[in-house]
């Protein structure tokens, strides 16, 4: 009995060792015990037990984007949210799952039953997690204990991250070259080693959508991760049941033929693969930077955008499977993917810099956020769909032209390894150097070329081939002249795409700008109309301005703590903005130390040039220490404690905002607090809802009981306003606070507050809007925001858009109380500011 098979470079012949082998073993045995496993090998060569398996990586691909989500969010917290943290921790995480799959074809031998092998790679990943989130306090401890600031502490931040990443990112990176083994030695196994590459980026887009929209939004970490681990240990169940069912059976299938896989295959589909990983992952840091000015930089609209990029990789990669099935020259076909990755990425350049921004879309009208999410998932997979697509088709095209009949195991991971390399390799470069150093316009050129080099990589070695197919050379030397055409003439974003963002559009006259740039982790603009007005700008939201109700707020929020605090000496301010809000300190004489941290390297250096009068050049002043770091990472590791603890305006619902909002960030906060000193917060009013203000106050209130709200109006209209505490029960003596006020000493003081329209006893006490046991009622229903839910981040941008500032006020105030114990002074000041309580209760307008 004799077997042919089909090689394209010889007509059929006869395989003699399969001959042989079937001579000896005329008949096949039959296992009469396990009656499945007599039609497994028919049903293998049927081609359908493939079909069982693609759930079981959705299900794999699905629990690895919620880890992934929950991993960053909880590690961010104890490493810090700088650029160079989440650097860290990409690198880490990527970094695990390349050597994981390096690691498994030779540390797993091959007669082991890859089914079996899956399952229990995926019930320890579920096992490490459990780990993880238990064991994430006690890493926190010990980190506080070992690091500090400096370069020092970025490789300490490396170890705490490998800590507790590497050994769960190992596993997954295991998991594809360990289900390649299921999968024959030729053309028909390496196209489904694609489809289960695929069948893990649909399973990932769940998890993404899944995390955003729906666990981490109504619940917290503790539930995702446990949803995460049941479909572990689902998988994992499922896997050893068909590794039951489906014996491990010893291949005698085909190779692919030399004629397909050329000796310098392996090392130019490695190459050209790597430079697709690197520009896959740069163009997601790049484009989400960019999309997230257009969109708004909320959490929802981070999800949307990895949502989209994966499903142009996911459903790229089930047509490069069909397409790795058919074609006779994968090298080719692959060089094709890599053009039109080149082609498409000047697409979205194009789209993002000429289109997007000002299609005709104010956010403002929309009753809904999802109405608001289905415009923005349009507008990404306008500009993102196809190049991800390109990218996605890429990697099965490149296992079919590395393939050289090796075990299918090496063969992925040798390409999945070369991919994660290129992409982390990718992600580092385009967040440190590319964007900070060449800005958003160069780096989208380097976006271009790195495919392009792939294309003619691929094509030099393919040449002759190519010749066979008349059309092909002019088709293909036509694109590649087409994409360096759109290298040399891409044009550059918008300037007030870094101002306004997603309100661009409504900007029917822009101002003058005098400065942008893209820094390390920002956008940065300043403005200036022609009245004088100039704002300060970062990711496309004004953040600071010399507006009279944004001067006042910011003012509000260094002399009100200065002027309670008796004698303050040293003061941290969160967040530098304009610098105006560490500006107030400078005029206050008792003031020796101004500690501030920020984490944008541009943005101080802004201020200091273009808001230097606003913020009494405070950059400069020689008390002045500018931190480069993560302000919950700097209290983590230093001992300093400050009379006064402020924040310039950061928005919540701006992503990674919200740890600064926390009840463990506040208890933080009052450990670094002196005996008698004094914290503000600022809560926005505008673009949020009522949910998220109350959720900032009742976790304020949860760790300063005693705290109090202060107004900060706009004509009568809500704004804005400052939460306000002391480290412990103390009356605000409104006398002392006038005495001050009138000495010599703080004449720069009163002018200062003067210029706010704020130089009075009785104009700064009348912001008073109540307090933590008179508010109790209000806040009956609030959430608190922990570092366990960063709920607030969530409920902050499902309003982003929102315009219910009044409303919001005119909720809390019919609660506020005069505080006999809180307020104290002469009868005349208590009596005019019961007045004006009373009149403001009655009337909310007023």
């Amino acid at each position: 009995m004799i077997v042919k098979q089909e090689v394209y470079c010889d007509a059929a012949r006869i395989s003699v060792t399969r001959a042989s082998k079937l001579m000896h073993n005329p008949l096949p045995r039959i296992n009469h015990r396990k009656p499945l496993m007599a039609n497994s090998k028919e049903l293998r060569n049927s081609g359908t037990e493939h079909l069982w398996l693609l759930p079981l990586f959705v299900g794999s691909g699905c629990s690895a984007l919620i880890y992934e989500i929950v991993w960053f969010q909880s590690l961010q917290l104890v490493v810090g949210a700088s650029a160079i943290s989440l650097a860290v921790l990409l690198t880490i995480f990527m970094g695990g799952m390349c050597f994981g799959s390096l690691l498994f074809p030779k540390l797993v031998p091959s007669r082991w039953h890859p089914l079996a092998v899956y399952a229990t790679l995926e019930f320890m990943i579920g096992v490490l997690a459990i780990a993880l989130l238990y064991a994430m306090p006690f890493i926190e401890h010990l980190y506080v204990e070992r690091v500090g600031l400096g370069k020092t502490s970025v490789l300490l931040r490396a170890i705490v991250a490998g800590a507790c990443l590497l050994p769960p990112t190992l596993l997954m990176g295991a998991t594809l070259p360990a289900i390649a083994r299921w999968f024959e030695n030729n053309r028909q196994g390496t196209a489904r080693i694609g489809m289960f590459y695929s069948a893990n980026i649909v399973g990932a887009v769940i998890g993404c959508i899944f995390a955003a929209f729906y666990l981490l939004r109504l619940y917290d970490i503790v539930i995702a991760t446990s949803v995460a681990v049941a479909i572990n240990f689902f998988v994992a169940i499922a896997g050893w049941v068909m590794s039951w069912m489906l014996p491990n059976q010893l291949r005698s299938d085909t190779e692919l033929s030399p004629t397909e896989s050329p000796s310098y295959g392996w090392s130019i589909s490695h190459v050209s693969i790597g430079l697709s990983g690197f520009s896959a992952l740069g163009a997601e840091v790049v484009w989400t930077r960019e999309l997230s000015l257009l969109l708004g930089a909320s959490v929802y609209t981070f999800s949307l955008i990895l949502a989209v990029f994966l499903i142009g990789l996911g459903i790229g990669s089930g047509l490069g499977a069909a397409w790795a099935r058919h074609h006779r020259q994968p090298g080719i076909a692959f060089a094709w993917c890599q053009l039109g990755a080149s082609l498409s990425a000047a697409w979205a350049a194009w789209m993002m810099a000429r289109s997007l921004p000002y299609w005709p879309i104010d956010p403002s009208l929309s009753l809904s956020p999802w109405f608001g999410f289905q415009l923005d998932i349009v507008r990404v997979l306008w500009a993102v769909f196809p190049a991800a697509l390109c990218w996605g088709t890429s990697f099965p095209l490149a296992l079919a032209y590395a393939s050289r009949g090796q075990d299918p195991a090496k063969l992925v991971a040798s390409v999945y390894a070369a991919n994660t390399l290129g992409a982390i390799f990718g992600a580092l470069l385009f967040t440190w150097i590319a964007v900070p150093r060449f800005g958003i316009l160069h780096a989208q050129q380097f976006l271009i070329g790195a495919p392009l080099i792939a294309t003619i990589l691929l094509l030099v070695f393919h040449w002759k081939s190519l010749k066979e197919f008349s059309a092909q050379p002019i088709t293909i030397t036509t694109g590649v002249i087409a994409s360096l055409f759109t290298v040399a003439y891409l044009p550059a974003p918008p300037l007030g795409l870094a101002a306004y963002g997603r309100y661009l559009v409504t900007w029917i006259v822009e101002p003058n700008y005098l400065y942008t740039a893209d820094g390390l982790s920002a956008s940065i603009a300043i403005s200036e109309f022609e009245n004088g007005v100039r704002n300060f700008h970062v990711s496309g939201k004004v953040v600071a301005s010399s507006e009279p109700q944004d001067m006042r707020l910011q003012r509000m929020l260094g002399h009100l703590p200065a002027l309670i605090c008796k004698e303050p000496k040293s003061v941290l301010i969160v967040g530098c903005g304009a610098a105006v809000t560490a500006g107030t300190f400078v005029v206050h004489p008792s003031i020796e130390r101004i500690v501030i941290c920020e984490i944008e390297p541009l943005i101080p250096r802004a201020a200091s040039e273009y808001f230097s009068k606003e913020s009494h050049n405070v950059i400069k002043d020689p008390r002045v220490e500018v931190i480069l770091d993560d302000a919950r990472h700097f209290m983590l590791v230093t001992n300093e404690t400050f009379d006064v603890i402020t924040s310039d305006p950061i928005h919540p619902w701006v992503k990674g905002a919200a740890a600064l909002y926390t009840k463990e960030y506040f208890d933080l906060c009052k450990l670094h607090l002196k005996p008698g000193g004094v914290i503000t917060q600022w809560v926005p009013l505008y673009e949020s809802s009522l949910p998220a203000v109350k959720s900032e106050v009742t976790t304020f209130f949860a760790s300063f009981p005693h705290g109090s709200l202060w107004c900060n109006d706009d004509a009568g209209v809500g704004y804005d306003m400052v939460m306000l505490a002391q480290d412990k029960t103390l009356p605000i003596d409104m006398d002392a606070i006038e005495t001050r006020m009138a000495r010599s000493d703080h004449a720069r003081v009163v002018e200062s507050l003067k210029e706010v329209r704020m130089g009075s006893m009785i104009e700064l006490i009348r912001c008073y809007a109540g307090r933590n046991k008179d508010m109790q009622p209000w806040l009956a229903d609030a959430v608190v925001n922990t570092d366990r839910n960063l709920r607030l981040q969530y409920l902050a941008g499902w309003a982003l858009n929102a315009r219910h500032a009044s409303e919001i006020r005119d909720s809390f105030r019919p609660f506020a109380k005069f505080p006999e114990d809180l307020l104290v002074g002469k009868s005349i000041s208590v009596a005019a500011l019961k007045f004006i309580l009373k009149k403001s209760s009655n009337d909310p307008q007023e």
